[in-house]
């Protein structure tokens, strides 16, 4: 029997009373990596910050590991979109990674050894330890993306939900992003990517969601990754239809 980490079930949302995605059903296979696709405002992240309670549906709900309650997002990891941080905050790099722990911890209570050394070896996962004393404001974009992608790690989360996590990053760092969530996926870890570049799904991702506020297709890449599929979630954004 399929297990899912993640379920919608008749799922919307709608701003200022207008529909942005519209009765979702989504099945995440636990220990997938399955992307999100879609044109801008097809409602990619608004499905993400619905399954995160960060907004609430007009009607159906989400699911993490079968729980619709709110206490079951401590499995889950979150990494929003670069746009939405305030990196302006004062904070270095350690102690932003050092944050990841604090899901586990009690009211008040202050993280540990056994929290820092967690910390130290997300920072080491994501080759980011000479940076450790650094202010996170003055790393590069790429550089702040790691840093979150340890704080992720330090999380020891079993689910990953992320927001263009490789939007605007240097090679290297997509390189690594993606190198790592195969190697958390390879102990069973779940991903679900909000991605923008169409031509590296194949490459990236065993699952795949192609959404334009109602679900054009969803299931294995080698299933539903079609030109035709694509097309009729990008045509009417572009002049053209897409091609790979």
């Amino acid at each position: 029997m399929i297990e899912h980490a993640i379920s919608t079930k008749n799922l919307s949302v709608a701003y200022s009373d207008k529909p942005v995605i519209w009765k979702l059903d989504i099945d995440v296979e636990k220990g997938s990596r399955t992307a999100i696709v879609g044109p801008n405002g097809a409602g990619k992240s608004t499905l993400i910050k619905a399954i995160m309670k960060l907004v609430k549906p007009v009607s159906g709900e989400s699911a993490v590991s079968g729980s619709t309650h709110k206490s079951a997002l401590k499995e889950v990891a979150y990494v929003p979109q670069k746009g939405e941080v305030n990196w302006d905050f004062p904070a270095t790099v350690f102690d932003v990674v050092l944050m990841g722990r604090y899901v586990h911890k009690g009211l008040f209570k202050r993280p540990n050894k056994q929290d820092k050394e967690i910390a130290l070896q997300a920072l080491k996962t994501m080759k980011m330890t000479q940076f450790k004393e650094r202010q996170i404001s003055e790393l590069s974009g790429g550089q702040r993306q790691r840093v979150f992608l340890a704080r992720a790690i330090a999380h020891d989360a079993n689910i990953y939900i992320m927001d263009e996590p490789l939007q605007g990053i240097d090679i290297t760092t997509e390189k690594l992003i993606i190198d790592t969530m195969k190697k958390l996926q390879a102990d069973g870890k779940t991903f679900l990517v909000v991605h923008h570049n169409l031509n590296t799904v194949p490459d990236y991702f065993n699952r795949v969601i192609i959404l334009n506020k109602e679900i054009i297709a969803a299931g294995p890449v080698e299933d539903v990754w079609t030109e035709d599929n694509i097309n009729a979630a990008y045509y009417e954004k572009s002049d053209e239809p897409w091609t790979s």
